[in-house]
């Protein structure tokens, strides 16, 4: 079983951001004997299966200072994570009142109410702005969030989709309606995960 100290040691965070992140995860398990909040299943793995997932994301952000919209947060993986970890403004968009609830103590908890911002709707009803990075994970197929995705895409943005053994499929169709540059990284955490970095993203064909 993936410990603690070995989330530790392949991050590097301070001992300070470990510990918040503990808060976090035992806020989690304790949150979802009530709410379905992660697959039952996956809740003895969860600084594998969801931290080390999330937070593999963070060297892969383009400066530090990065605006950060993270698509149906859910339980606040990834958006969450790279809050604690550093992210200095991150967006968690989750449209379920009851994650939304827990959303908000967590953020709480931890102390991240100055770099987490939490929009309690639907993503098509976000205001659209331009940020820097937008992240989802296991959220839909890649053509659907790129549609989500344009509103908030400027020059210089880029996204970050955690995708599982499809994403090559996905790619392929997504490729007929939309132009982008595609960096493929091997996943930390599942051997037939894929994170997809994208960049330049434009609607329309070559």
């Amino acid at each position: 079983m993936f410990h603690v100290k070995q989330f530790q040691e392949l991050t590097g965070v301070t001992a300070e951001t470990l510990g918040r992140l503990q808060l976090y995860a035992d806020l989690l398990e304790k949150w979802q004997k009530k709410i379905n909040l992660v697959g039952p299943a996956t809740v003895p793995d969860l600084w594998q299966r969801h931290m080390l997932d999330s937070a593999q994301l963070l060297p892969l952000l383009p400066k530090p200072d990065c605006r950060i919209m993270d698509f149906g947060s859910g339980a606040g993986f990834p958006g969450l994570v790279l809050a604690i970890m550093g992210g200095p403004l991150v967006t968690l968009v989750e449209s379920d009142g009851r994650k939304c609830a827990f959303l908000a103590e967590a953020m709480r908890v931890t102390g991240t109410g100055a770099s987490a911002r939490l929009e309690n709707r639907r993503i098509e009803e976000v205001p659209p702005m331009s940020v820097d990075v937008v992240t989802a994970r296991a959220l839909a197929p890649l053509d659907k969030l790129l549609d989500l995705a344009e509103p908030f895409l400027g020059a210089g943005s880029i996204c970050l989709f955690l995708k599982g053994k499809k994403a090559d499929q996905e790619l392929t169709q997504t490729t007929k309606n939309w132009m982008m540059q595609v960096s493929k990284i091997q996943s930390q955490t599942d051997p037939s995960g894929t994170i997809l970095k994208l960049e330049n993203v434009a609607r329309g064909t070559r």
